[in-house]
């Protein structure tokens, strides 16, 4: 995208050809390779994002992804599958109310390269998503600006065949769009400013009064797309942090897996099941015996993890390689869920109808082919009961095993 239109119009652009801007090379399709899980037809507890639109983003143009329990992007350097799981993450802050500026903290890199100004100067992207649910499914598309000044320009949410938010960008100099959302009363349609830094569906439920059945339809799409968008978990074990020792406490796994030991000794008191089934993975995924995981408290008070390798003997899990510490680290994200990671969830949806999407860029760093089969494996076997879902991106040697594994979508991109 370049020359930014006030408001976004859905459907996005199918390809290049209908995006603003210089035209650029066509991109060949993302093949996508499918396979239903083995438990039995795709479920999930509650709302989740079922499509990632990438109509000018980075290196994407017109690029439409679907996206199910377990799905893996793959190809050669520069195809864009990170930028693919960056955009589904900045949708999920957006979603969950942070402000745009942290969200992008370096926009002109979201700018399709080559991307011209228009006539006022101004450069910028759009991404966009479908959560079904409830509500059927629901369609978000947004517009920013990324130059001169960073704001959201346009958003629309749509659903059931009708356009139930708009927002525009009528006057630069205020910081401020125009939002339009459907009513159905007696005043089919209800007009207000909204920030221009914040996403207008994540306000709405702070805006509508839910009065008329216009109203509670527009609160139900907005509500569905925010509890999808919130209960997104992004991670990057970082196997040198997760070496040292860590304080005490009950704190939610970060993104960066830094305080792996604490969330060891929560699962080892509080859930028996779940670390029983860790420890199994850790036996099928680190080199020699393993008999146990535990956490060993230091004469400071801080903790550091073990591994038992039988007969009463234990070794710091630091002595552990990269591999086996990121393997050790998803598989604990996997099993523990939402209450145990440090994910900002929507507190007032029951946590039996909320599904956990774990974004995981590079998933196959550092792992061997059998450590990925297990982890793959372990997503689709807990996705089964709808409350797990997996996205993330693979190299191509690892897109090999994933394709080989039941219930894994491989996702193909091209540069």
């Amino acid at each position: 995208m370049t020359a930014l239109r006030p408001e976004v119009t859905p459907p996005p652009p199918t390809g290049p050809s209908g995006s603003a801007g210089p035209p650029t090379a066509a991109r060949a399709p993302a093949r996508t390779e499918a396979a239903r899980p083995p438990h039995g037809p795709e479920r999930s507890a509650g709302p989740v994002v079922t499509e990632l639109r990438l109509s000018s983003f980075a290196s994407h143009r017109g690029a439409v992804f679907p996206v199910g329990p377990v799905t893996l992007f793959t190809g050669p350097g520069g195809s864009g599958k990170s930028s693919a799981l960056r955009a589904y993450e900045a949708l999920a802050r957006l979603g969950a109310g942070d402000p745009l500026d942290e969200v992008f903290p370096d926009p002109e890199g979201c700018v399709p390269e080559g991307a011209a100004a228009d006539a006022q100067g101004r450069r910028g992207f759009r991404i966009g998503c479908t959560a079904d649910g409830p509500a059927g499914p629901v369609r978000l598309d947004v517009a920013v600006q990324a130059e001169p000044a960073l704001r959201i320009v346009g958003e629309r949410l749509t659903g059931g065949g009708e356009t139930l938010l708009t927002t525009a960008l009528r006057d630069p100099g205020r910081s401020m769009v125009q939002a339009a959302w459907h009513t159905a009363g007696v005043v089919p349609v209800t007009r207000a400013p909204l920030p221009d830094d914040r996403l207008g569906t994540a306000l709405l439920p702070l805006r509508v009064a839910g009065r008329t059945e216009g109203q509670l339809r527009v609160l139900a799409a907005a509500e569905q797309m925010v509890v999808a968008l919130r209960s997104v978990f992004a991670c990057q074990p970082r196997p040198q942090r997760m070496r040292a020792p860590v304080p005490a406490g009950d704190g939610g796994l970060r993104r960066g897996c830094d305080n792996f030991a604490a969330v060891l000794e929560r699962t080892h008191t509080q859930c028996a099941q779940r670390h029983a089934r860790l420890v199994a993975a850790a036996r099928a995924g680190c080199a020699g015996p393993v008999t146990a995981l535990g956490v060993e408290r230091l004469i400071d008070g801080s903790l550091r993890a073990t591994v038992g390798r039988g007969g009463g003997r234990a070794t710091p899990a630091g002595r552990l390689g990269d591999g086996e510490l990121r393997y050790l680290a998803f598989a604990l994200v996997l099993l523990a869920g939402p209450g145990v990671l440090e994910v900002d969830a929507a507190g007032e949806v029951p946590s039996a109808m909320q599904t956990l999407t774990v974004l995981a860029d590079g998933l196959d760093r550092d792992l061997d082919g059998g450590q990925l089969r297990e982890l793959l494996s372990l997503a689709v076997s807990i996705g089964a009961a709808g409350h797990l879902r997996l996205v993330g991106t693979v190299t191509e040697p690892g897109a090999t095993g994933a394709r080989e594994t039941p219930g894994v979508a491989v996702v193909d991109l091209e540069p």
